[in-house]
């Protein structure tokens, strides 16, 4: 959702000949420098699913494009996990309120998390479910996001 899949197969793909030079989804490091600053101030953390390998590749993808600079948002919450339903725990332990994620499959596993919002902005070829659940609320883009999650957000 930060990293764009746009280009999915190709070399300039995250899990291509030259990772480094994949982009960004576009928003997203301004989305989430706004909901850090308020009304999220140091509490915004990232939770993904990666071995350690991509967990390295994505740490590295990070620091060479800013992300801690320019989104206010520190390595130290930055949060690997090697399955997906293992983001749960994470963000039972964390006391999220708002999570989201581009696939249904991981929101469904966080019961404790009041806000969970599907994210089907930057999924390339991939295709979003046709139907969200009640308990999911769908964006298409970051802009779209940072305004649904600050009016479910408390002021």
């Amino acid at each position: 959702m930060i990293i764009d899949r746009v280009a999915d197969g190709q070399d300039t793909s995250f899990f291509g000949d030259r990772p480094m030079e994949t982009p960004a989804v576009d928003g997203a490091f301004d989305a989430l420098a706004e909901l850090a600053t308020a009304p999220f101030a140091g509490r915004v953390h990232i939770v993904s699913k990666a071995k350690p390998a991509t967990a390295q590749r994505t740490r590295e993808w990070l620091d060479q494009h800013g992300f801690a600079e320019r989104t206010g948002i520190p390595a130290s919450h930055l949060h690997f996990v090697p399955e997906r339903a293992d983001k749960a725990p994470v963000c039972a332990q964390l006391g999220v309120t708002h999570f989201v994620d581009d696939r249904l499959d991981v929101l469904e596993h966080l019961t404790t998390v009041p806000h969970r919002y599907l994210f089907t902005g930057g999924l390339g070829h991939h295709r979003p479910p046709t139907e969200v659940p009640p308990w999911a609320t769908r964006a298409d883009t970051w802009p779209e996001l940072v305004d649904l999650i600050r009016s479910s957000a408390p002021s």
